[in-house]
């Protein structure tokens, strides 16, 4: 059976889900409900969708993958690019962002998001499913490690041929 999501009286596949952000109700005084929304869902094709779950709720529930600085949990099931993101002359946004997440809506129109999270990072854990933990340095930072070859011990071998 598909996944189905309930987001109150709206039924979602789990795969139309792009990413769950925090929703502040301060910041948009013109929205009038009883409710107390939590979080945005934001669909592939860009529609939103509030809920009274927290983000951390839903990306329990849905696996989802959780990007710190950014406080979202993008769905892993999407097929993301990433890109570095540097402001130009036209566009100056008052963050500073570092990466551009990327995605196809259903027409096959392109779609993005910006993160402050590094584009490394968000291989890491978006695409890779590797965990950041704080003890372990950035992916992109850690040195390969080298394989260690045992020595084989021909004494012994020796021995038994004699």
């Amino acid at each position: 059976m598909q996944n189905v999501i309930t987001l109150g009286r709206r039924l979602v596949p789990a795969e139309q889900i792009v990413f769950v952000e925090p929703f502040d109700p301060v910041s948009n005084p013109q929205l009038k409900s009883d409710k107390a929304f939590k979080a945005r869902v934001v669909l592939i094709n860009r529609d939103t969708v509030l809920t009274e779950q927290t983000v951390q709720e839903l990306a329990d529930a849905q696996a989802f993958r959780l990007l710190a600085d950014d406080d979202i949990a993008a769905n892993h099931r999407i097929a993301f690019s990433v890109e570095s993101f540097s402001p130009t002359d036209s566009f100056k946004p008052t963050r500073a962002y570092l990466t551009r997440l990327k995605w196809r809506d259903l027409d096959g129109n392109e779609q993005s998001k910006l993160l402050l999270t590094k584009p490394e990072t968000v291989i890491a854990v978006l695409l890779r499913g590797i965990e950041p933990t704080a003890d372990r340095k950035d992916p992109a930072e850690r040195r390969p490690t080298r394989a260690v070859r045992r020595r084989r011990d021909y004494s012994k071998l020796d021995a038994t041929r004699a």
